[in-house]
């Protein structure tokens, strides 16, 4: 079975094919950032007119670049929530006129389900059951996996996601957008032992994260300095460094609290944040040391962030586990993961 996977839920739209036999075929990104750069952050109304302009053209590269032609896709996966209404309908009603000409069928994939899975396109995936973390500029959780579709939220943010503190801190150094790797360079030069800033709720029990009280943490000192006229270059570095230290630990300790509760031995790290290399040396570390045949897989760093391929697997996936295709185009900006049913369930 061969899959077209449309992705356009934010300000990246990404087309994939994905082949049940031969595995992924061919995939084309293209992101916004240089166009939403100037604004600080996404302009729903300008990433929708820009999905409009290239998902055409990249679906047409994809297929050239797979030697493919439309006639041989079986079905189409698309992203038909959680995102922005007026992305995700670009996606969706570009799909849905598609397999309607095509006679073929299409599917509705949830966004965050893509972006777990997608560790699964690598050459050594993990196997089922398994503890995933879940993090990007709107989401943090932790989630058991037994299966696919069979999920149970452990925990989640209480206010900010991780990726969406990244890039509030972001503004706060005056970095340029996208703030989240933008802080991690900076974090580079910083020293680490000049400021210890709080790792929030890791003092009580639970699985839940907060990152709000962080942020204003790194406000108040950043502040501070500045108003003492200390506000330099390397005290910038030590801030970001500080900060970003401490969303690493917090996720670290969390993620070990996780496979101890449930007990697991794998986790899937996945979405945006789950590129940044701190996080993923520190997991790698502290796993090892607590909990036993530890194992971490995580995406390569074009799969962290939004794209086709992730989008194409989730569908034929679903759709090999017997899934039944949509009837009418679904959409659904606010969509708990924990909300998605199994295949069967269809």
């Amino acid at each position: 079975m061969r899959v077209l996977g449309i992705e356009s839920s934010c300000d990246e739209t990404g087309i994939a094919l994905y082949d049940t036999d031969k595995g992924l075929v061919a995939d084309a990104l293209y992101s916004q950032i240089a166009l939403h750069a100037e604004f600080g952050g996404v302009v729903p109304e300008l990433a929708s007119r820009d999905h409009i302009r290239k998902i055409i053209p990249l679906i047409k590269q994809v297929i050239k670049e797979a030697n493919s032609s439309l006639k041989a896709i079986d079905a189409i996966a698309y992203t038909s929530g959680p995102g922005l209404i007026g992305a995700l309908m670009v996606g969706a009603s570009t799909a849905c006129g598609l397999a309607e000409a095509l006679g073929i069928p299409a599917l509705g994939v949830h966004h965050m389900e893509g972006h777990l899975l997608a560790p699964m396109l690598e050459e050594h995936p993990p196997m089922y059951p398994f503890v995933a973390l879940l993090v990007s500029g709107g989401h943090s959780q932790l989630i058991d996996v037994r299966g696919l579709g069979d999920y149970t939220l452990l925990g989640e943010t209480v206010d900010d996601a991780a990726g969406e503190a990244f890039d509030k801190v972001a503004k706060m150094l005056s970095l340029p957008y996208p703030g989240g790797p933008e802080v991690s360079r900076l974090a580079e030069q910083g020293n680490a032992s000049r400021f210890n800033f709080p790792r929030p709720m890791t003092d009580r029990p639970g699985l839940d994260f907060s990152f709000s009280g962080l942020k204003t943490h790194t406000l108040t000192t950043l502040r501070t300095l500045d108003a003492e006229g200390e506000l330099d270059e390397q005290a910038r570095a030590d801030v970001a460094c500080a900060f970003e230290d401490a969303v690493v630990e917090t996720l670290a300790i969390k993620c070990r609290r996780a496979l101890q509760q449930t007990g697991r031995s794998r986790l899937v790290m996945a979405g945006g944040v789950s590129a940044n290399r701190k996080l993923r040396s520190q997991l790698e570390g502290m796993l090892q040391r607590h909990v036993k045949d530890a194992e971490v897989f995580y995406p390569r760093g074009r799969f962290c962030t939004d794209n086709g391929a992730m989008i194409a697997y989730a569908g034929a996936m679903r759709l090999l586990a017997g899934q039944q295709p949509d009837a009418q185009m679904t959409l659904r900006p606010r969509w708990p993961l924990a909300e998605l049913p199994a295949p069967a369930c269809r």
